[in-house]
């Protein structure tokens, strides 16, 4: 809640839906102590029409994220709170464009 107050770009439920998913990635992987971000965008995506079907695009915009870049934002704003960390090659530019959410999320 503490992230949510103080970058208010994002809705608490999109910070959590991505600790959420982290935690499903971290559950499958090989290498739990490190994903990427393309591997968590993927996750994320499924994760979302998993909950919400057709209206995960819309769900997810009325929380503030339009674009696998707020992923990584809202990654980022989790790393500087030491919810989680990042490997020295990990960059926010990781998240760029992995997809476009008009194509995955087709409502």
């Amino acid at each position: 809640e503490k992230i949510a107050e103080e970058d208010n770009r994002y809705n608490i439920r999109a910070i959590k839906f991505i600790y959420e998913g982290l935690d499903n990635v971290k559950k499958l992987s090989t290498e739990p102590d490190h994903v990427s971000g393309q591997i968590l965008c993927e996750q994320l995506r499924k994760l979302a029409v998993e909950k919400w079907g057709r209206l995960a695009k819309l769900v997810l915009n009325t929380w503030g994220v339009k674009t696998t870049r707020d992923f990584g934002e809202i990654v980022y704003l989790m790393i500087k709170h030491k919810w989680m960390s990042a490997q020295p090659t990990d960059s926010i530019e990781d998240f760029d464009d992995v997809y476009d959410f008009k194509t995955v999320f087709k409502g």
